[in-house]
């Protein structure tokens, strides 16, 4: 290859690279701290992040002072260091965890050259992971799993690199040790999914790599390091809670009441995938196609032991299928250039489906007129229905821009969507923290514990009140009278309990903050 050549695709691997790196970066850090911290995972994280940057206290995390037993400490580190650069704020909490969720969209761009034989699957699978509404909403928040799918995208780059150049094998061992640093035995699914993926794409030696083992080294040294600390600070209190209870417990039982049926993450993946979603059969059907090829090997490994695992957990939640996108990804994307190659007509189903899009998106947009009429989210909805019918039309013409026309459109929307105050659509679920948190700074000395009347604690009123709010029953809140103590008690439970000998110390959002005296000092 002349030196000419070489530099010209190097050049041009470079501006494909930094162009992905600056559409997702500002897709997402643009308004990140526009709205509140919300339950659970946000003020979880948040306030531990708060003690380590005020106590210096790193080893061993708390929260509000106490030890902080769930989680592995990586993000939390991360938050802290935010915090030292920018003071704590929605923005700097929010920062480490997106910042690295969108690096996964260069570095998916990367491992797609390393399984595809052409550049252009790599370019739409990265495309289509830009543009995943789970991927885009929850790597926006202070929360662990697009930091995880980036590690794990830069674990599989540098493994599958290390074919050629047996160093890069190290990068490997890193990203699994980082991946244990911030959700623990998550490592050992993500892991065996490797393993399989080298035994069946008949790569065995590359578990003989020195730098292999060398990167293990360099990854987990921490790692176990970090544990070894816990378990001699805490004992068999931070086996049984940390492995037992928030790991192994939720493989066979279902915690906190987050029971779903086994085809919950099925529908979760037709709920908020679309419209990559009418090209994922076709790139499954590829993938099984070319399994004798790196890529469908890859695809087919993991999402039938991931999608396996989860779907037979006890506990379900919404995030835990977040590893299994960079996957959907390479086989949409691989599709899509299937579909770019095509110079037949395209069927008749998928014009069909982006007409019945853009008229359910027209739908939307009067819902939003009607009911919710933030301007962003009309401008969003309205946006959205024009990319339907433009690509509807292109479709119907078989011409093959309706691609660049989904990327464009769909990157747009998400744009508009996360600068709107939607995309955090939990927030609505229940009263607003800051108001009552305000309320509580003001009348309650730091370090003092509230008791509250609702129905469970909330993370982000201890982050913004700087204080513990802990729920009681309310037999547990009238025994509270015979002592100080401070309430906060929604309307009903006020009228219930009658409490004489309490002060009322205001009202915020349908609680009031009231604080119990003795019968001694109230005489």
């Amino acid at each position: 290859m002349s030196l000419r050549k070489f530099y010209k695709i190097f050049s041009s691997e470079l501006s494909l690279l930094l162009g992905l790196s600056i559409a997702a970066l500002f897709l997402w850090l643009i308004a990140l701290g526009n709205l509140p911290l919300r339950d659970w995972d946000e003020g979880y994280y948040g306030v531990v992040a708060r003690d380590m940057f005020r106590t210096g206290n790193w080893i061993y995390p708390t929260y509000l002072d106490e030890p902080f037993l769930f989680k592995p400490p990586l993000m939390m580190w991360l938050i802290a260091i935010s915090y030292h650069w920018g003071k704590i704020n929605e923005f700097t909490t929010r920062f480490p965890g997106a910042f690295l969720t969108a690096c996964g969209v260069p570095l998916l761009y990367l491992l797609g050259r390393e399984v595809f034989f052409n550049r252009l699957p790599a370019i739409f699978s990265a495309l289509v992971y830009l543009t995943l509404l789970p991927i885009v909403r929850h790597g926006r928040l202070a929360m662990l799993d697009g930091a995880i799918n980036t590690f794990l995208i830069l674990s599989l780059w540098s493994l599958l690199k290390a074919r050629q150049e047996s160093k890069w094998a190290i990068g490997f061992g890193i990203g699994m040790g980082a991946i244990a640093l911030t959700k623990g035995v998550l490592v050992l699914v993500l892991g065996a999914i490797v393993i399989v993926f080298i035994l069946v794409n008949k790569q065995a030696k590359l578990l003989l790599n020195p730098y292999l083992w060398l990167g293990g080294f360099l990854g987990f040294l921490p790692v176990v390091a970090w544990y070894l600390a816990q378990i001699q600070q805490y004992g068999n209190v931070f086996i049984e809670v940390h492995f037992q209870s928030q790991s192994f417990d939720r493989l066979s039982t279902s915690l906190d009441g987050h029971k779903r049926e086994i085809w919950y993450y099925f529908i979760e993946l037709v709920k908020y995938t679309v419209p990559w979603l009418i090209f994922l059969p076709g790139g499954l059907s590829l993938a099984w196609q070319q399994r004798d090829r790196s890529w469908g090997v890859l695809v087919l490994t993991a999402s039938i032991i991931y999608m396996g695992t989860i779907s037979i957990m006890g506990t379900k939640l919404p995030w835990y299928i977040m590893p299994i996108y960079p996957f959907f990804a390479l086989a949409v994307g691989v599709y899509l250039e299937k579909l770019w190659q095509n110079d037949k007509k395209y069927s008749k189903f998928l014009f069909g489906f982006f007409i019945f899009l853009a008229i359910a998106t027209l739908g939307g947009c009067i819902y939003f007129i009607l009911a919710d009429p933030q301007p962003v989210l009309i401008v969003m909805s309205l946006a959205l229905m024009m990319t339907m019918v433009l690509t509807a039309w292109k479709v119907q013409n078989s011409d093959r821009n309706f691609i660049p026309v989904l990327f464009v459109g769909f990157y747009i929307t998400l744009l508009l969507f996360v600068t709107s105050q939607s995309w955090v659509w939990e927030l609505n679920e229940t009263f607003p923290v800051q108001p009552v948190a305000n309320l509580i700074q003001t009348h309650v000395p730091p370090k003092t514990e509230i008791y509250t009347s609702f129905a469970y604690e909330r993370p982000s009123l201890d982050f913004y009140s700087d204080r513990r709010v802990t729920a009681k029953d309310l037999t547990s809140l009238q025994q509270l009278e015979s002592k100080k103590a401070y309430l906060l008690l929604d309307k009903a439970a006020l009228e219930t309990l009658q409490l004489p000998n309490s002060l009322s110390l205001g009202t915020a959002e349908g609680f009031t903050l009231l604080v119990s005296q003795p019968y001694s000092q109230a005489n």
